[in-house]
C-alpha cells in the first residue's frame, strides 16, 4: 500500500510540476485579445474612419458657434477703404465684445448690415451650394449677405461736419487723417453738416473718401446718413488674408486729442456742479439754522 501510495504522490507530484512548466494560453501580463489587465473585457478600438464623422461634426458646430458669438470673417468688396484694406483682403470681425454691451468708438473700423438700402444697386453674387454651408458655418466669408465696412467717425452726442478744403472736424476738433486715399480731399466731393448724432447711432466714412458711398451721401434716407449701433456686426480687428497684408486695424491717434470727446467737455462743469451742492446745502442749513434761533 505505501508503494502505491508513494508511486501516486510522486505521479501527482510530477503531474503538478509539469503543470506548472507548461505556458498558458495568454499574451502579455496575462491579458488575451479580449481581455484588460485586470481581467476585465478590453474595449476595441474603433477605426479612424468612424471617428471622423464625428470629429467633422464638432468642428462645423465649434465653427459655428465662434462665426455666431466670437469671430467672422468677411471679404471686401470694394475700393471704399483703401488704402486700409484692398478689394479681396480677408478681415476678421469681433462680434464678442457687443455681447457686453460695447458700442463702437471714434476711429474704429466697423462692419454693419445695410441700415436702409445703402447697396440697393448693388449686385448679390450667387454662390453655389458649397459656399452656401461654408459661409453658414463661418468657414468662408458670406456673398450674399449686404453687408458695409467703413470707419467710424463720430459717435452719439458728437457734432460733425466737414466743410469744403476744410478737414472733418469731430465737436469742433480738426481731425488730422493719415489713412485717408492718397491724392483724396477730407470731404470736398461732399461737404456735410454741421449734424448732432443721435442716442444710437453713429457717423460713418469711407477712407477712399472719393470712392465711397457714406453717410455723407445717406442723409435724406430715414436714419439721416447716421447708422443704427443695433445694426453693427462688429469691429473689424485683422487683415487676416492675403498673408503678406496681415496687419491689426487700431484706432488712429487723431481721436484720442484732448478735448474731442463731447462727454470729456462737458466733465469739468459737471464735476464742478456737483462739488458744489454740499456747500449749497450747507449754507442753507445755517441760514435756516440763523433764522430759527432768532
Amino acid at each position: 500500500m505505501s508503494d502505491v501510495t508513494d508511486g501516486t504522490q510522486s505521479e501527482q507530484a510530477r503531474a503538478a510540476e509539469s503543470s506548472a512548466a507548461e505556458p498558458e494560453d495568454v499574451t502579455d501580463s496575462g491579458t488575451d485579445s479580449g481581455t484588460d489587465g485586470t481581467g476585465g473585457k478590453r474595449k476595441s478600438s474603433r477605426p479612424f474612419w468612424k471617428e471622423l464623422p464625428l470629429l467633422i461634426g464638432i468642428a462645423l458646430v465649434l465653427a459655428l458657434l465662434i462665426k455666431t458669438f466670437l469671430v467672422q470673417a468677411f471679404s471686401i468688396p470694394s475700393d471704399s477703404m483703401q488704402n486700409t484694406l484692398q478689394r479681396g483682403d480677408r478681415v476678421l470681425v469681433d462680434k464678442l465684445t457687443p455681447w457686453f454691451g460695447s458700442e463702437p468708438e471714434r476711429g474704429e473700423v466697423v462692419v454693419f448690415h445695410d441700415p436702409d438700402g445703402w447697396l440697393k444697386d448693388e449686385p448679390t453674387p450667387k454662390p453655389n451650394a458649397v459656399q452656401k454651408f461654408l459661409s453658414f458655418v463661418g468657414l468662408m466669408p458670406s456673398a450674399e449677405e449686404k453687408d458695409l465696412i467703413k470707419r467710424t467717425i463720430a459717435v452719439a452726442g458728437d457734432t460733425v461736419e466737414c466743410k469744403k478744403g476744410g478737414p472733418v472736424e469731430v465737436n469742433g476738433k480738426a481731425l488730422d487723417e493719415p489713412y485717408i486715399f492718397e491724392g483724396n480731399s477730407a470731404c470736398d466731393d461732399m461737404p456735410f453738416g454741421p449734424f448732432k448724432v443721435p442716442d444710437g447711432k453713429i457717423w460713418v466714412m469711407g477712407d477712399h473718401r472719393q470712392d465711397s458711398s457714406d453717410s455723407r451721401y445717406h442723409t435724406s434716407d430715414v436714419n439721416k446718413g447716421f447708422v443704427p449701433v443695433s445694426q453693427v456686426v462688429g469691429r473689424a480687428v485683422v487683415v487676416a488674408w492675403p498673408v503678406n497684408r496681415w496687419s491689426v486695424l487700431s484706432v488712429p491717434g487723431t481721436f484720442d486729442q484732448p478735448g474731442i470727446s463731447a462727454a470729456a467737455g462737458a466733465a469739468p462743469g459737471v464735476l464742478g456742479l456737483a462739488g458744489a451742492v454740499p456747500f449749497v446745502i450747507r449754507r442753507r442749513r445755517r441760514l435756516t439754522s440763523g433764522r430759527t434761533a432768532g
